[in-house]
């Protein structure tokens, strides 16, 4: 029997882009290439010169392209999300962050500059993305993060803790009453979908926790309206409140804050897709009215 002949890193990687294309992976080029750079534990310019040459596929590149052709997330394969300057780590139980998160955490860094310590709460933290970004960003803030799910508060706690991040687990809908009044910065990625609205691409709709995804009721605004109250019981007056969101939902977020008479200057924001991905606010100061 003649000993099978490897493929090169170059022909397997091409081979394995041509399987993630006819599953529909929506990057399979760009995910071949990480799956490869992570089985050989190098960076993507090292993985691209290697390509030139005759080195031969890792073993079991095979199998994690299977994997991803299952729709399998690429971050529960790899064990890691990339977010800002962040590697976290994330698997199953855990909603993994978005690049367009980046720009609300880029929200909140803008606002504490200047603030010698400010005090921030991230409502519903998941992975710890926002809460941990802030926290490496912001040197001398303090950074609390909640989170209920058993599962995303473990995963959250082995990113944030090493960051000198405040994890509790506990409900972002009355959660840290020991600290009302007291933040300077609020923010919060609650989840949001309607009921009805099951995600299209199988990597959010099998993957992504339905508890992290689902807002609660038909409209999927009551835990968005929930983490509104609270901001507005944990902020200092003139805090800063900021909430990710749907695009198509902006206008009723907006609408929400400016009709309960707590919040000034609210403001909608786009993130680098130009889609309306946030809306911010600022907590009204009662004694300014009288």
């Amino acid at each position: 029997m003649t000993e099978r002949t490897s493929l090169s890193l170059a022909d397997a990687v091409r081979a394995a882009t041509a399987v993630l294309a006819a599953a529909g992976v929506p990057s399979p080029r760009a995910d071949a290439e990480l799956l490869a750079e992570h089985l050989l534990g190098v960076g993507l310019g090292r993985l691209r010169a290697l390509m030139l040459g005759d080195t031969a596929a890792p073993e079991g590149y095979g199998e994690l392209i299977a994997e991803r052709a299952r729709r399998i997330p690429l971050q529960h394969i790899t064990g890691v999300a990339h977010f800002r300057y962040l590697e976290l780590a994330v698997g199953p139980g855990v909603f993994i962050p978005r690049p367009e998160t980046e720009s609300v955490v880029q929200l909140v860094i803008d606002r504490l500059r200047g603030l010698a310590h400010p005090k921030v709460v991230d409502l519903g933290t998941g992975s710890g993305a926002i809460a941990g970004s802030i926290a490496h960003e912001v040197p001398g803030a303090e950074v609390h993060a909640v989170e209920f799910s058993e599962f995303a508060h473990a995963w959250a706690a082995r990113n944030l803790l090493p960051l000198g991040v405040h994890l509790i687990r506990g409900d972002l809908r009355d959660a840290l009453p020991e600290h009302n009044g007291t933040f300077d910065v609020v923010v919060s990625n609650p989840p949001y979908i309607p009921a009805e609205a099951v995600p299209n691409e199988p990597e959010v709709a099998l993957h992504d926790p339905p508890e992290a995804l689902y807002g609660g009721g038909p409209d999927g605004m009551e835990l968005p309206t929930a983490a509104a109250a609270s901001a507005a019981r944990l902020l200092v007056p003139g805090g800063y409140f900021v909430m990710e969101h749907a695009e198509v939902q902006a206008g009723w977020i907006a609408a929400m804050l400016e009709r309960s008479g707590l919040w000034a200057a609210v403001a909608t924001h786009r993130d680098l897709n130009g889609r309306d991905r946030a809306t911010s606010a600022v907590l009204a100061d009662p004694a300014a009215s009288r």
